[in-house]
């Protein structure tokens, strides 16, 4: 059985320690860090992975520059919508991003979020710190489904680089 053109989904390990304001993930893709930065850093991009598969992604702002804005629509079957935005503090090609994050269902609750890129060869590790203003915030992040959430962004993201490197 030929496995060629075959996507392996990454695993994402997550560090939550209890008591802690922040919680880190790291997910190795098969990938090279350039075109993972760039599936991180383009609109066209990001909406085809970032959230549930369930939502259409609409892109209302996306500035991916130091000094930058962004706010995301996650839109359901329903009409239903879920917005995000943040401020993007530091981008540094191909190697950081750092960035706020707030849920606008949630106003006020703001995570900095920073994401390195390192490059393994032809794969690329990514490791996303995300700080909370409190431990509180951290935990209801955590117990709001963040880490299916993650991993299903995460599945997504791996399939659109598996297309990125084939050219489809």
């Amino acid at each position: 059985m030929s496995t060629k053109g075959v996507t392996t989904m990454p695993k994402t390990e997550y560090v939550i320690e209890p008591g802690k304001q922040e919680l880190t993930s790291t997910t190795v893709f098969d990938a090279p860090r350039e075109l993972v930065f760039r599936a991180y850093t383009e609109a066209d991009l990001v909406a085809q992975w970032f959230g549930p598969s369930k939502y259409r992604i609409a892109m209302d702002r996306f500035e991916p520059t130091t000094g930058g804005s962004y706010r995301v629509r996650h839109i359901g079957s329903d009409g239903q919508e879920f917005a995000f935005r943040g401020v993007i503090h530091d981008l540094v090609a191909p190697e950081r991003i750092c960035q706020t994050f707030e849920y606008e269902g949630v106003p006020g609750h703001v995570s900095l979020q920073t994401a390195t890129f390192e490059a393994l060869g032809n794969k690329t590790r990514v490791v996303e710190q995300l700080v909370f203003q409190s431990v509180m915030d951290r935990d209801g992040m955590v117990a709001s489904g963040m880490q299916e959430g993650s991993d299903e962004s995460i599945e997504r993201l791996a399939e659109l680089l598996g297309r990125m490197k084939s050219g489809k």
